[in-house]
Order: structure tokens, then sequence, then C-alpha cells
């Protein structure tokens, strides 16, 4: 019994010991895995920030595109909105000459 009550303690001391060095260990390997992460991200940031000056400018070419596009259609609408009445005017002055013309 002595044996064990000295043997024991000993044997708890040095697998405390181990699992402590294990522990410190995956520590240290976490804190380097983090390190790789922290500059995996920057450059992941670093790469996205050079991106935003190609999606600026694809976004101003849409907008732009947009502006002429409502713009071309304003224009024909005008056009075709003057022609119409145009049209509707002629068909009324051609009904008046024809009602004119059968009154004489």
């Amino acid at each position: 019994m002595e044996f064990l009550q000295t043997f024991l303690p000993i044997l708890l001391y040095i697998l405390g010991a181990v699992l402590l060095g294990v522990l410190i260990y995956l520590a240290i390997k976490l804190l380097d895995t983090a390190d790789k992460l922290n500059v995996l991200l920057d450059d992941i940031e670093d790469k996205s920030q050079s991106l935003n000056g190609v999606f600026e400018a694809v976004e101003n070419v849409g907008e732009t595109i947009n502006g002429v596009n409502f713009k071309v259609a304003g224009i024909l609408s005008t056009v075709l909105g003057k022609w119409n009445s145009l049209k509707s005017k002629k068909k009324k002055r051609n009904e008046e000459e024809e009602d004119e013309d059968d009154y004489e």
C-alpha cells in the first residue's frame, strides 16, 4: 500500500506534466495557424479591394447605358407622339374636306 501511495502521485504528476506540455504545444500550433489565417485573410482583402475598381467601372458603364436608353426611349416616344398627332390632324382635315365636298 505504501508503494501505491508514493507511486500514484508521482505517476499523476508525470502525466500532468506531459499533458501540460502537450497543451502548450497545441496552443503554440494554434497561434501559428491563426497567424497564417490572418495573412491569408489580409491577402483576400487586398485582392477584393483591387476588384472594387473593376466593379465600380462596370457599374458606371451600366448606369451610362441605362441613361442613354432612357433618353432614346424618351426621344422616340416624343417623336412617335408628334407623328401620331400630325397623322390624326391630317386625317381630320381630310375628313373635313370630304364633308365640305359632299355639301357642295
